[in-house]
């Protein structure tokens, strides 16, 4: 027979996506922004409620629903593109919900103060609640994949069956970070106590609300984001002395530009 009489090869099927390619060797979720997430989340909607939503500006009910639309929108963004709920915008959401209905409501000083205090209250215990959790918290805010090489870190801890004392390690880290945010609480209860003492829904009242939020950062920020760096560093020398990995095996590189 000849060649001209051969039937054509068969023409394998498409492989579907990700076929051949193993677990570990598949791309991460794309990386969070963290600036843009404490920007949509915590200081645009704090900016607004404090500065335009007076009469001059947007108003109270327009400023209320476009300083929610930024936790909100963000929120939807970082769920289509990572497929998980963001933890930050949810708790920014109902932070500037409830600044937004309490201004609107003309409630006293006194609720606002106990709705600074609770939020990082309330952050504190689900912290400590989480540890026994599939995905802690401290992943979320410091152990977490994004900045970790997880992998490695692992592979290092079992190759000197040193898990155990990681896990003791992972509670201390988880612990010292709840007392921070229990001391961020305490310190915005007290801020804000201090401060609003004019009748609400007045001028005096709201001046006094924006002021707060304008001295809620050296008071209460940055010294929660100073702590959390030391509790980091802190984690961070305790996975190195566990792993013998260096910082910068410890730290996931970032993914080759093309």
């Amino acid at each position: 027979m000849s060649d001209d009489a051969l039937p054509p090869a068969p023409v394998p099927p498409p492989s579907p996506p990700g076929a051949g390619v193993p677990p570990g060797a598949r791309p991460h979720a794309k990386p969070e922004n963290l600036l843009v997430n404490l920007l949509c989340n915590v200081a645009i909607p704090a900016g607004i409620l404090a500065g335009l939503s007076g009469p001059r500006w947007l108003g109270p009910t327009w400023g209320l629903v476009i300083a929610l639309a930024f936790p909100v929108g963000y929120g939807i963004y970082d769920f289509a593109v990572r497929r998980r709920w963001n933890f930050i915008s949810i708790i920014g959401f109902v932070s500037v919900l409830l600044s937004g209905g309490f201004g609107l409501l003309k409630v006293a000083g006194f609720w606002f103060a106990v709705k600074d205090a609770s939020i990082p209250t309330f952050i504190g215990l689900a912290m400590l609640a989480s540890m026994r959790a599939k995905t802690p918290l401290l992943n979320e805010l410091l152990y977490n994949p994004q900045v970790i090489d997880v992998e490695r870190v692992d592979a290092a801890l079992a190759a000197r069956t040193n898990q155990i004392a990681f896990t003791a390690l992972l509670r201390r880290s988880t612990g010292l970070l709840s007392l921070s945010f229990f001391a961020s609480a305490v310190l915005s209860y007290a801020l804000a106590r201090h401060l609003l003492t004019g009748p609400p829904g007045t001028e005096i009242f709201n001046a006094q609300l924006a002021k707060m939020h304008l001295l809620s950062w050296p008071v209460i920020v940055v010294p929660s984001m100073v702590m959390m760096m030391l509790i980091f560093w802190r984690l961070l020398r305790g996975i190195r002395e566990l792993t013998g990995l260096t910082i910068d095996d410890i730290f996931r590189a970032p993914p080759p530009k093309r």
